[in-house]
């Protein structure tokens, strides 16, 4: 169920179209986090001989994000994106590479062409999709590794289905943490797509990002970096500066360089992630919300405290417009900032909010909750140096403070 779920928050991958099936996905999630499942703003038309393939803006996403940055798993979509009938009959010279075609036929409308191969591949590769939901990896192996037979005996071993099929499974071990058999599948759908569309084509500049995040998860930086640089190139040229996927493995790039030290790169990265989704009409989205925090967490690890309070001030108003207080994102929110706030000697707010996340806390969890716990320890340290400040200036004033800290100690 948590997979399944994590699935739906974070759907935002665009997919590898190839010669009968493609699809889109947009920005939710973090992230990995993902609102939500969405349309491309561009198409393509790829051409060879009379049949010119194209992105349905209709059809479901790809790429499914499992679990923020961390996990990406590949689901072939059962609709099709049909070919476009341009020329009614393939020329010879276009047979789709000739002996490949032995054995194939094409579907009533004359569109798609097929054989048992194919077939299979489509269903082994939904079906692993599923167990893989279900959060049944091993089953889930078995499939795509059918699959992967299938698409290659199908349609051929240099073919984008094959490629793709060769991505599902990198992202299944990937997952599992089986580096050593994610890599070449990695490489191997590179490759393949590289052959069939060019260094340049936006596919190549996705299975690049994947690529990164493979080596990202094994902090493994200086690969990580080349090739989101790569990817950046490409989306950048392909879907624009402004486009929200750009901004995506901008961001991914971006904490590759702030773990490598360079935190002014970083940072600049970051931000201008952030506000191309906020331009975008996702400044409100649970991603935007996590790259802000990233962002907070940059400053408060570098003392940067006034420009740290400024972003969760930021993340506050945007989840109390969004969610309220009835949520723990809010009040999680609201502790930071008081956290922050509290660091910097403004103790009367830092207490207020903490007043405030610990009531909420009270409606939202159960009486011996941890995070009800902590809240009051938090409680405690305000009233604590309040009791301090006030030691030179009132001494009965910080005997109260000193008794409402041992008091909220007790409890716990």
């Amino acid at each position: 169920m948590f997979l399944r779920q994590a699935a739906v928050s974070f759907l935002r991958r665009i997919c590898f179209p190839s010669q009968t099936v493609a699809a889109t996905c947009k920005n939710v999630s973090n992230a990995l986090p993902i609102p939500l499942l969405g349309k491309m703003k561009f198409s393509y038309q790829y051409g060879s001989g009379g049949y010119t393939w194209r992105r349905d803006y209709r059809d479901l996403c790809l790429w499914i994000v499992v679990s923020g940055q961390a996990a990406v798993i590949v689901g072939i979509n059962a609709n099709p994106v049909l070919a476009e009938d341009v020329s009614i009959e393939l020329s010879s010279e276009n047979d789709m590479g000739g002996a490949n075609t032995s054995g194939l036929r094409r579907v009533e409308d004359g569109s798609v062409i097929s054989n048992i191969h194919t077939s299979k591949w489509r269903i082994f590769t939904d079906t692993g999709r599923d167990l893989f939901l279900q959060g049944k990896l091993e089953e889930a192996e078995k499939f795509f590794l059918s699959a992967l037979q299938e698409a290659k005996e199908g349609f051929g071993e240099r073919d984008p289905h094959a490629a793709s099929a060769c991505n599902n499974l990198a992202e299944l071990y990937r997952i599992k943490k089986e580096f050593d058999k994610a890599e070449p599948l990695y490489l191997e759908a590179i490759n393949i797509l590289e052959e069939s569309y060019g260094p340049e084509d936006i596919r190549v500049g996705v299975a690049f990002h994947n690529l990164g995040q493979f080596y990202l998860m094994q902090r493994k930086l200086e690969e990580a970096c080349v090739f989101y640089e790569r990817a950046l190139k490409i989306k950048g040229c392909v879907l624009g500066h402004g486009h929200t996927d750009y901004a995506d493995t901008m961001y991914h790039l971006g904490t590759v360089l702030y773990l490598q030290g360079g935190e002014k790169d970083a940072e600049a990265l970051i931000q201008d992630s952030i506000r191309i989704l906020e331009e975008a009409g996702q400044g409100n989205s649970i991603i935007c919300i996590r790259r802000l925090r990233y962002l907070a967490q940059i400053y408060l690890k570098s003392n940067r405290l006034a420009e740290a309070e400024n972003v969760q001030r930021k993340i506050l108003h945007i989840l109390e417009l969004s969610k309220g207080w009835n949520s723990l994102d809010t009040v999680i929110a609201a502790e930071d900032l008081a956290l922050t706030l509290q660091s910097t000697g403004r103790l009367k707010e830092a207490q207020n909010l903490l007043e405030r996340c610990l009531n909420a806390r009270k409606t939202l969890l159960p009486e011996d909750h941890i995070q009800i716990g902590a809240n009051m320890l938090h409680l405690a340290r305000v009233a604590m140096l309040n009791s301090n400040r006030l030691r030179k200036i009132d001494i009965s004033k910080a005997i109260v403070e000193l008794d409402k800290a041992r008091d909220l100690l007790a409890i716990r």
